[in-house]
């Protein structure tokens, strides 16, 4: 069942949104050759705290995993797409490209925000990757306003990665997000078919978080060894960029949004 958040409500995620959205920037910042990603989890848990706010993702159990999630941040290296751990004593190295997934708890609101990231120079097919992820996010949302369906989203998204010859995850989507880390109603990247979900109409106080994910190759995943890192099937790489937005009376809130 969809629960639509009051404006009081979207006043306080936009509040705890821009906080992690500055987080998330500070991160984006200490990415470089050599950075050991237990560095970025340290940050991550300090700017956390001393903005007031909780982990959402540390500790977290979905109804299909086996253990609870153990760190605050996700960061997913190459053909790593999401749910990998943060854990230290991996290090970075000159063109790797890394997607920094992080969520927060704040005054008992849920926010939900990612970004990919070169390391260094990088190739131009990958820069591109990186690029054409971005727009589909960027196009995602402007199709964010009361009326308009879910399908709406999934095509801006699945049009313009396929025309840019990208793959389309499909086995994970975006969700709604709020009163918890994970939400009804779920926010597909590509039109499935699937009229229950595609055909519902976006109303007035929907929170969702949207989050396109492209490959260079297949859109198909794996689980890997740990249970819980998802990984591009063929080993191609893959981007991945989040926000939580909020759907308002004339358009909507991007609630994670630092301008």
């Amino acid at each position: 069942m969809v629960k639509l958040k009051t404006k009081e409500e979207i006043k306080i995620l936009k509040e705890g949104g821009f906080i992690l959205g500055n987080i998330l920037d500070q991160l984006k910042k200490m990415v470089k050759p050599g950075l050991n990603i237990g560095d970025l989890e340290k940050k991550a848990i300090e700017s956390i705290k001393e903005a007031g706010g909780q982990p959402s993702f540390k500790g977290y159990r979905a109804k299909h995993d086996k253990k609870p999630f153990p760190t605050a941040l996700c960061a997913s290296i190459n053909e790593e797409l999401v749910h990998v751990p943060a854990l230290p004593n991996r290090y970075l190295k000159k063109g790797d490209i890394i997607s920094l997934d992080i969520g927060m708890k704040y005054k008992n609101l849920y926010t939900d925000t990612a970004i990919t990231v070169p390391v260094g120079n990088i190739g131009a097919q990958t820069e591109k990757l990186i690029r054409v992820t971005k727009e589909c996010l960027d196009l995602a949302i402007q199709q964010v306003k009361p009326g308009n369906k879910l399908i709406d989203i999934a095509r801006a998204v699945q049009i313009n990665a396929e025309a840019n010859g990208f793959g389309v995850v499909r086995e994970l989507v975006g969700h709604g997000v709020g009163y918890e880390v994970h939400e009804s109603p779920q926010v597909p990247n590509y039109d499935s078919g699937e009229d229950n979900i595609m055909g519902q109409e976006m109303e007035t106080g929907l929170v969702i978080a949207i989050e396109p994910m492209l490959t260079i190759g297949d859109w198909r995943v794996k689980t890997g060894a740990n249970g819980l890192s998802i990984l591009t099937k063929d080993g191609s790489l893959c981007a991945h960029f989040e926000h939580t937005v909020a759907v308002t009376e004339d358009g909507c809130i991007i609630i994670t949004a630092i301008e």
